[in-house]
């Protein structure tokens, strides 16, 4: 459960009382199974098969072969896109595979503006990403194009993004930044483009505002496909500055099948 670590007494309690609220208005059911559940509308066993992402690629978190050795420090394992073509961004955390339960969540979020859907990304997210995350000096949502904006009526990462940084004791104090970055012209919808059409379709999406001058920047997103999205702002960012650029998302999606 989302915990409201950086938040002052008087916050904290109103945000009980609305939990409380809610609670009673609206009981939660779990999305995927349909059975009630506590506060959050996930059960726990289909909490428990959500597929962790664990063996992945030291850099972009593709999903490895099980057989894969597990790195080191000197020896890092990298996907073969990663060796061949690296991204701009250094790392990535996600926590999750995307798999047809995760989408069934991940849609659901995306275009139902309820909070406890939010709530419910922000506490998988901690529950699974690493205790002791890296350093990072600003958050950075994944900006939305302000149609897309005005027509949804919210921005998922960026929703992500203030829970995360609400709830994390090491994230209390860093800067949240949605409008670090713009997109400047509408991209069309990914799902269905193959790696280069997704590649050509975000190209020179996104502007700065701002330098980020020796900045450790985490981007913050729902889902990674290719990483084309990721990789043109940390791109950007990148020349802006930024010393690093990690990618914190909820989940990877897997290579497809040869």
């Amino acid at each position: 459960m989302v915990n409201d670590y950086c938040q002052p007494g008087s916050a904290t309690v109103v945000n009980k009382w609305r939990d409380a609220l809610l609670d009673g208005l609206f009981p939660a059911h779990c999305l995927l199974c349909g059975l009630h559940s506590d506060r959050l509308p996930l059960c726990e066993a289909c909490r428990l098969e959500l597929p962790l992402n664990t063996d992945s690629c030291d850099r972009c978190a593709l999903p490895l072969p099980l057989q894969r050795a597990r790195s080191t420090a000197s020896d890092p394992r990298l996907c073969g896109n990663c060796l061949s073509v690296p991204p701009w961004f250094d790392s990535c955390i996600a926590p999750y595979q995307y798999d047809e339960q995760f989408a069934v969540l991940i849609q659901r979020w995306k275009y139902r503006p309820e909070p406890r859907l939010a709530h419910l990304m922000a506490t998988l997210w901690l529950q699974a990403a690493p205790p002791i995350l890296p350093p990072v000096d600003l958050l950075v949502p994944v900006p939305l194009h302000w149609r897309k904006v005005l027509s949804r009526g919210f921005n998922q990462a960026q929703q992500l993004c203030q829970l995360l940084r609400r709830s994390h004791p090491q994230l209390c104090a860093v800067p949240m930044d949605p409008r670090r970055c713009r997109r400047q012209r509408p991209t069309g919808v990914q799902a269905g483009l193959d790696a280069r059409a997704r590649r050509r379709n975000v190209a020179g999406a996104f502007t700065t505002r701002g330098g980020c001058a020796n900045l450790r920047v985490a981007i913050v997103d729902d889902v990674v496909t290719t990483g084309a999205t990721a990789n043109a702002l940390a791109q950007c960012l990148a020349r802006a500055g930024a010393r690093t650029v990690s990618l914190w998302c909820m989940a990877r999606t897997p290579a497809p099948p040869d």
